[in-house]
Formats: structure tokens, sequence, C-alpha cells
């Protein structure tokens, strides 16, 4: 296979698991801090385990009004 097809496939592979993959690693990233220690790792795992869930609601409420 030739440079040119790695690079569709890469960019299709990325389009499709990008977000995901951000989801994760601040949600583990989060789940660490809440495992690790108090003061500043409880901030950081309010953050990491917030943002997801928030833009998950974020986005799901969102979608349901344009389904109708």
């Amino acid at each position: 296979m030739n440079p040119a097809h790695w690079s569709r496939r890469w960019s299709a592979a990325l389009a499709l698991w990008g977000w995901p993959i951000v989801f994760a690693v601040v949600s583990a990233v989060g789940l660490i801090g809440a495992l690790i220690g108090n003061g500043r790792w409880d901030w950081l795992a309010w953050i990491g385990l917030g943002l997801p869930t928030a833009a998950s609601l974020w986005l799901g409420l969102r979608g349901r009004g344009r389904r109708r």
C-alpha cells in the first residue's frame, strides 16, 4: 500500500476515534487523581470526571431536539 492510502486511513480513524480517545484520557486522569490523594488531586478528579460527563450530557441533550 502506498503512503497516501495509510494517510487516508489514519485520518478516517482519527476522525472516528479522536473524541472518544480524548474523553478516555481525561477520565483516566480524573480517576487516577481521585485515587492518589486530596487537595489539588480532588480538583483534578472533579475536572477530569466532570468535563466528559458535562460534554456527554450536553451533546446528548442537544442531539435529542434535532431528531424530530
